[in-house]
């Protein structure tokens, strides 16, 4: 006698595709790093590729944009693929590669409500987690933290 299946266990047809781009741009792009990989322990940590990490934000940016179904000029240009990934790492900034992992997830993770005011034209609200570059002056003074991405562009 077999017992029907678990009501509790989704089956393959009901992983949303917010979970399959998840996974695809974090497999393809390498970007979870493992235990250490963050420059702990002895080993080297890895510096973050601006490219690759422009594009990955810019793909899942588009696709959050739809999944919420947005229509900012920001997820205008994150789906238009004629555009450049906005990804503007400034000269002092050293981010690691699990500094764009956390941020991307950070992202993922947002309520459609809260990525609306992630990509908010007048006044984006990004998270914590993308605030990862710390520009200073040339004296060496701390002058604000920004987010990676240049938001506010039309």
């Amino acid at each position: 006698m077999s017992e029907a299946p678990s009501s509790d266990v989704p089956s393959l047809r009901s992983v949303g595709k917010r979970s399959i781009v998840a996974a695809a741009l974090f497999g393809a792009l390498s970007l979870a790093p493992t235990v250490g990989d963050i420059g702990g322990c002895g080993t080297e940590p890895e510096e973050l590729s601006s490219a690759r990490y422009g594009r990955a934000r810019k793909n899942l940016e588009c696709e959050r944009c739809r999944e919420c179904s947005l229509g900012s000029n920001r997820c205008r240009r994150a789906c238009d693929a004629k555009k450049e990934p906005e990804v503007v790492l400034p000269q002092t900034c050293r981010p690691l590669v699990h500094d764009g992992t956390v941020c991307l997830r950070a992202l993922l993770a947002l309520s459609c409500d809260e990525f609306a005011g992630a990509v908010d034209d007048r006044a984006p609200r990004t998270p914590g987690e993308c605030l990862f570059c710390v520009e200073t002056s040339d004296a060496g003074a701390v002058s604000f933290v920004t987010d990676a991405s240049a938001s506010g562009r039309d």
